[in-house]
């Protein structure tokens, strides 16, 4: 962003990847959007809630209450699960920089817009039927769900450190509660741990990181 705050984070690891965008804020920023090549995807509204949620066989748009007001089906899915419900392309804004454009299934682009200047991120992709195949649970990989997890562990030891540097007299500080930021982070990364297909040691490992 022009205040120097990440605004988008992607990550690649051969053909599979993840983006990030981050609302604008120089500590405890919210994930605004999240993006994956298995073609689960989801936005989220500025208080937390979800937004549009895309999966390998169509999305949903919610509204800030969370009631379903739109819901299509990807016209490469409508062989196997009946008739398809076509998209009307979709274009929100995360905020005032970082806006979402959802033509099709593999056209979907991040856009981000600043001090005259563009950038645009493509992050759509069609999966194949083999990839469709796989169990429901399959939302993230493992190396996806440590990276989400680690940001959130990031994020409370940043938050300890303010607060140990703020009120440094105070020895109740460690005792204090997280922000409720982290906390809801936490419960998105615990959602997505128990809805992925990883192995228990994997689990294990994901909760003790963010509640450590």
């Amino acid at each position: 962003y022009p205040s120097g705050n990440l605004a988008v984070l992607l990550v690649r690891q051969s053909t599979r990847f993840v983006c990030i965008v981050q609302e604008d804020k120089p500590s405890n920023a919210e994930v605004q959007a999240v993006f994956q090549s298995n073609g689960r995807s989801t936005c989220y509204y500025p208080h937390g809630t979800v937004w549009i949620n895309l999966t390998a066989q169509g999305g949903q748009c919610l509204d800030r209450a969370g009631s379903r007001v739109r819901r299509w089906t990807w016209p490469n899915r409508a062989a196997s699960l009946g008739p398809c419900t076509p998209l009307s392309p979709i274009f929100i804004s995360l905020n005032q920089h970082v806006g979402v454009r959802i033509v099709a299934q593999d056209k979907i682009t991040v856009s981000f817009l600043a001090m005259g200047q563009q950038a645009k991120f493509s992050v759509g992709t069609r999966v194949q039927a083999s990839q469709v195949g796989r169990p429901r649970g399959a939302w993230l990989s493992e190396d996806e769900l440590l990276l989400l997890a680690l940001r959130v562990r990031i994020l409370r030891l940043f938050d300890k450190l303010r607060r140990c540097l703020n009120f440094p007299s105070n020895e109740q500080w460690n005792k204090m509660k997280p922000p409720a930021y982290l906390v809801t982070q936490t419960l998105k990364i615990l959602r997505l741990c128990t809805a992925s297909n990883i192995s228990k040691e994997l689990r294990s490992s994901v909760r003790a990181i963010v509640n450590a």
